[in-house]
C-alpha cells in the first residue's frame, strides 16, 4: 500500500471518530482541515473521496459526507446567471486575466457574502462533514485561503475538509508544490 493510500485510510478513519465531529479542537477553535496530497494523484484522491461519501452514505451514520467542487459551483453559477458564453467572448477578446477577474468580481469571491460561500451554506445539512476539492481546477479565479478564510466566518458548526493538490505544512499552502499562495493558520492538517 502507497504513502497517500495509508493516508487516505487515517483521513477516512479520522472523521468517523465522534471527537471529529464535534468540532472543536484543543482551544476550542473550529474544525477546518486541510488534506494535502501530490497534484499528479489528483484523479485518484477523487476516486478515493467518493469511494468514502459513498461508503457513508451506505454505512447508516448520523453524519453526511457533502463534496463540494468548487469548479463545479462556478460553472453551475455561470450557468445559471447565463454568464459563461459571456466569459467565453471576455477571454477570446481580452484574455484569460480580464475574464479572472470578472468571474471572480460577479462571485464576490472575497467576501463572506459571496455566491459560492453561499451555495455550501445553503447546500450543508445540519449533522455533516464539508468535503471542498476542485481547488486546483478552479486557480487563479479562487484561491484556497480566500475560500477558507470566508467560509470559517459563515460554517462553524460542522467540520470542513479541503483536498489540497499541493502541501500545507500548517502555515502555507503551495498549489501543485510551485505556486505558493498566501498563508492560512487556521486549519489543521487532517493527517
Amino acid at each position: 500500500m502507497s504513502y497517500l493510500d495509508d493516508r487516505l485510510d487515517l483521513a477516512e478513519k479520522k472523521i468517523k471518530e465522534p471527537k471529529f465531529r464535534e468540532n472543536r479542537g484543543l482551544g476550542n477553535e473550529v474544525g477546518y482541515y486541510i488534506f494535502d496530497y501530490p497534484a499528479e494523484e489528483e484523479m485518484y484522491v477523487r476516486e478515493r473521496i467518493n469511494y468514502i461519501q459513498k461508503r457513508n452514505e451506505d454505512s447508516g451514520d448520523e453524519y453526511r459526507i457533502i463534496i463540494f467542487d468548487l469548479y463545479d459551483i462556478m460553472i453551475k453559477i455561470l450557468e445559471d446567471k447565463k454568464y459563461l458564453d459571456k466569459c467565453y467572448s471576455i477571454e477570446q477578446k481580452k484574455g484569460f486575466q480580464k475574464v479572472s477577474t470578472a468571474v471572480a468580481n460577479l462571485m464576490k469571491v472575497n467576501s463572506t457574502d459571496g455566491m459560492i460561500v453561499n451555495y455550501i451554506k445553503e447546500h450543508t445539512p445540519e449533522k455533516a462533514i464539508i468535503f471542498i476539492t476542485g481547488i486546483g481546477k478552479c486557480y487563479p479565479i479562487i484561491r484556497s485561503h480566500t475560500v477558507l478564510n470566508n467560509l470559517h466566518l459563515v460554517i462553524d458548526k460542522v467540520p470542513v475538509v479541503l483536498f489540497y493538490p499541493g502541501k500545507y505544512d500548517g502555515q502555507e499552502l503551495v498549489l501543485f508544490n510551485e505556486i505558493k499562495d498566501d498563508n492560512y493558520y487556521r486549519a489543521f492538517k487532517l493527517v
